[in-house]
């Protein structure tokens, strides 16, 4: 499952889980790059449920989009996870670490308020 909206005019909402397979990640990327259009210093908050590592034919589709993917990145000034697994939060702020101009932050399920 994987589900983007846009709650506010420059902040998305996405929320997955389960396995994410080619066609689920060209359809994810599809809408993410929609609902972010026109978003300047946006926010994201993502909610991650129980989560599969992608499927390589997942991984595959991304690594193809990735210059339309930096675009995207760089509508975004901040983002919040929010996920159960400690692994998850951690991937998330190294992330962050390495992309020029985006901090985001991990949170644990019970602190998502």
């Amino acid at each position: 499952m994987f589900q983007v909206t846009r709650s506010a005019g420059n902040r998305i909402d996405i929320e997955f889980a389960g396995k994410i397979d080619k066609d689920d990640m060209k359809a994810a990327l599809d809408e993410l790059i929609s609902k972010a259009e026109g978003i300047h210093h946006g926010k994201m908050l993502y909610r991650i449920g129980d989560f599969d590592f992608p499927s390589l034919g997942a991984i595959g589709v991304e690594l193809s989009r990735l210059p339309e993917m930096f675009r995207f990145i760089r509508m975004f000034d901040r983002a919040a996870v929010i996920a159960g697994k400690a692994w998850i939060r951690k991937i998330s702020e190294i992330e962050g670490a390495l992309v020029p101009g985006l901090e985001i932050r991990a949170f644990n399920v019970d602190q998502a308020a």
